[in-house]
């Protein structure tokens, strides 16, 4: 098969990859670019554990083809901590023990992200919502729900 080249800015740099046709993104993050962040769980879009934000947009990079990525702009769990310090919704993670097992963890983080990016003051029902995409065999989800609350208090505190 044909190799692809592919271009796009990954946690704030610039990555170029040739990749066989018909790859998913999740695999050239982590085969190709060593971005071992997203984790590849049901590898048919259902388990949410493969998560990143291509271009403000949550996506299941399993199911992403990494040539349809061409300049876009992607995050994954690898960039949002900034100079060794945590993102606040990792923080809260860890804090509030939502992580166990953490197979999960990247996608929830992933997801909780986008909903505080466009929601930054969500329900209860709003977090529950923007998870819902997302299986974790461990919590119950609600040290998960709660570490999201937590991140916007805390987010809304410092923009206060």
């Amino acid at each position: 098969m044909a190799k692809v080249p592919v271009q796009f800015t990954l946690n704030g740099s610039e990555k170029a990859e040739f990749v066989e046709g018909g790859t998913t993104l999740l695999h050239a993050l982590r085969d190709k670019i060593g971005d071992t962040s997203p984790k590849g769980g049901c590898h048919q879009g259902t388990c949410g554990a493969c998560s990143v934000i291509i271009d403000g947009e949550l996506k299941l990079s399993c199911l992403t083809l990494a040539e349809t990525c061409n300049g876009a702009t992607i995050t994954t769990t690898s960039g949002l901590a900034e100079a060794g310090v945590l993102h606040p919704l990792q923080r809260a993670f860890l804090d509030a023990f939502a992580t166990q097992c953490g197979f999960c963890t990247p996608g929830m983080i992933m997801a909780a992200k986008v909903l505080l990016d466009h929601t930054p003051n969500p329900s209860r029902e709003d977090i529950v919502e923007a998870l819902s995409g997302n299986i974790c065999r461990c919590t119950g989800y609600e040290p998960i729900i709660q570490a999201v609350l937590t991140a916007a208090r805390a987010n809304s505190q410092n923009a206060a």
